[in-house]
């Protein structure tokens, strides 16, 4: 039984950076993508990336996080110069349609069956 873990949360200071893992196994032509929900907020979409390697983000974090995948189909998510407001659950999905990997544009989240959702992991950033 493969186990789905998500690595690499954990609490830092505003300006440093962390790298999420998600063992997820996940089919490389298909999108993957990394979510975030703050307390209080909805979940959204940060970072996707679709079968041939084309990434997109929410405008929230281009330019500080970057999202990768390899050849096993694990996901990955570099965040850089993180602030406060990075504070959230960090979940990864796998095997999406494509509409998932045209962020800023949304999708609706509630769509994605449970079984695509790796486990969740805590990033928290202090000022």
């Amino acid at each position: 039984q493969v186990q789905d873990v998500e690595t690499g949360g954990g609490s830092v200071h505003a300006g440093e950076s962390l790298r999420l893992s998600c063992s997820k196994s996940g089919e490389n032509q298909w999108c993957m993508a990394w979510f975030r929900q703050a307390p209080g907020k909805e979940r959204e979409a940060v970072a996707a990336i679709d079968g041939p390697g084309r990434a997109t983000y929410s405008n929230s974090v281009k330019g500080r996080f970057s999202i990768s995948k390899d050849s096993k189909g694990t996901l990955y998510l570099q965040m850089d110069d993180l602030k406060p407001e990075d504070t959230a659950e960090y979940s990864c999905a796998v095997d999406l349609p494509t509409m998932f990997c045209d962020l800023p544009q949304a999708a609706p989240i509630e769509r994605i069956p449970p079984r695509r959702w790796g486990q969740p992991t805590q990033v928290s950033v202090s000022s």
